[in-house]
């Protein structure tokens, strides 16, 4: 049996100074991520906040239609809940895990009123919080202006680098959900990534056969994030290079 993730899986736990870490430590509970798995709804109150350590978790608005659009990606650089510690008390958005794992939860209690001491806690969940409100605004800039293949290059990319494998385990459908777009066109952008001998595609599982070659025909968008969560978390995104 695999040993369990730890607390320093997450590289915001990571980062937190001996003393922060060790208060936190004991409110700190391992909770499975199971893929599929919805973490909570828009609307909902939250009443843990969550540590990613191996899973990835997409945030996804959902439209009063049904239609649905991931708008961010967390993994073990990040954390589920920023609103709890914002004051907005409940989730503008859903919260589902894309690549199953594992979490470390804490109560909304105690992380707010470490959040409300100040400090290295606070100042680190607001830089994190400045990065993922970057990538949400460069994935809105993304699937309006980059054609599909380009979408599921940054896509895959950004997953990648929240894993430690060059494989994911994924369903067309999921993907179409996540990019809000119809499952041919995703069968369509694979393909033409398949035929350029970038990743195989089969069953629901990616295998990323040439990363530079993903690298070099995503667009723009990729980068920007990628340099954004670097300028602003030097010590939580060691994962951007570790997924390589």
């Amino acid at each position: 049996m695999p040993a369990p993730p730890t607390p320093r899986q997450n590289h915001l736990l990571a980062a937190l100074p001996e003393a922060v870490y060790e208060r936190l430590l004991p409110s700190l509970e391992l909770v499975p991520m199971p893929l599929g798995e919805v973490i909570y709804t828009s609307g909902s109150e939250l009443p843990y906040l969550y540590f990613p350590t191996d899973c990835i978790v997409s945030l996804v608005y959902v439209m009063a239609n049904g239609a649905s659009a991931e708008i961010a990606v967390t993994g073990c650089e990040g954390l589920l809940g920023v609103a709890l510690f914002l004051g907005g008390q409940t989730a503008p958005n859903q919260a589902v895990v894309q690549s199953g794992g594992h979490a470390y939860r804490i109560g909304a209690k105690v992380i707010k009123h470490e959040f409300d001491r100040g400090g290295p806690l606070q100042h680190l969940l607001l830089l994190y919080t400045q990065a993922l409100i970057a990538q949400m605004a460069q994935t809105a800039v993304c699937n309006r202006h980059h054609s599909l293949d380009k979408q599921l290059c940054r896509w895959l990319l950004l997953s990648l680098d929240r894993l430690h494998s060059g494989e994911l385990t994924m369903t067309q459908e999921l993907i179409a959900n996540m990019l809000g777009v119809r499952r041919q066109g995703v069968v369509e952008a694979a393909g033409n990534l398949q035929k350029a001998g970038l990743i195989d595609y089969r069953r629901g599982h990616i295998s990323v056969l040439d990363r530079p070659g993903l690298e070099a025909r995503v667009c723009e968008c990729y980068a920007v994030v990628k340099r954004e969560y670097e300028r602003l978390l030097p010590g939580g995104v060691a994962l951007l290079e570790e997924g390589r």
